[in-house]
């Protein structure tokens, strides 16, 4: 399965995706959300959009950044495991009814509910954007056949 297009090749869709990857540095520098919630959105999400690039992407920089393999391991199960803070667990039920939509309704009273009791208003707010925006970033990649697997991080990642 090869790759659809050569994304930066077209005009529009290159100054698109610069603007989509200007977002997250300003999220990542002004926001008090965690780096390692951060991490744990952009998995968890790429991971339920079959997204293979965004997963070796994310997984490997939340590695380079301490992660450690157990908890990267389990991020697909952090219902089932023990490794994962409340607060975790509740920005990772957030990115998972944000990501399915379509699949429940929306996000629930109750999952809201929940990560307002772990995050101020500040960090919700950065949650709900790194929630969309991996979303949108996810879809870039799927629809043109992104695979993963060779994705270095740089010693800025």
């Amino acid at each position: 399965m090869d790759t659809r297009l050569n994304l930066f090749a077209s005009p529009v869709v290159a100054k698109a995706l610069g603007h989509y990857g200007a977002a997250a540095p300003v999220l990542i520098g002004e926001s008090t959300l965690s780096t390692v919630t951060q991490n744990l959105v952009m998995i968890r999400a790429s991971q339920i959009n079959g997204d293979g690039y965004a997963t070796d992407v994310h997984t490997k920089n939340a590695a380079r950044a301490g992660e450690s393999a157990t908890r990267i391991n389990l991020v697909a199960v952090w219902r089932e495991s023990t490794v994962f803070t409340d607060a975790e667990r509740a920005a990772l039920e957030l990115t998972e009814q944000g990501t399915r939509i379509a699949d429940g309704g929306g996000v629930t009273d109750a999952a809201w509910g929940n990560a307002a009791e772990h995050y101020d208003e500040d960090q919700l707010a950065a949650l709900v954007a790194f929630i969309a925006l991996i979303n949108a970033t996810n879809r870039f990649a799927v629809i043109n056949r992104q695979r993963g697997g060779n994705y270095q991080p740089t010693q800025s990642a």
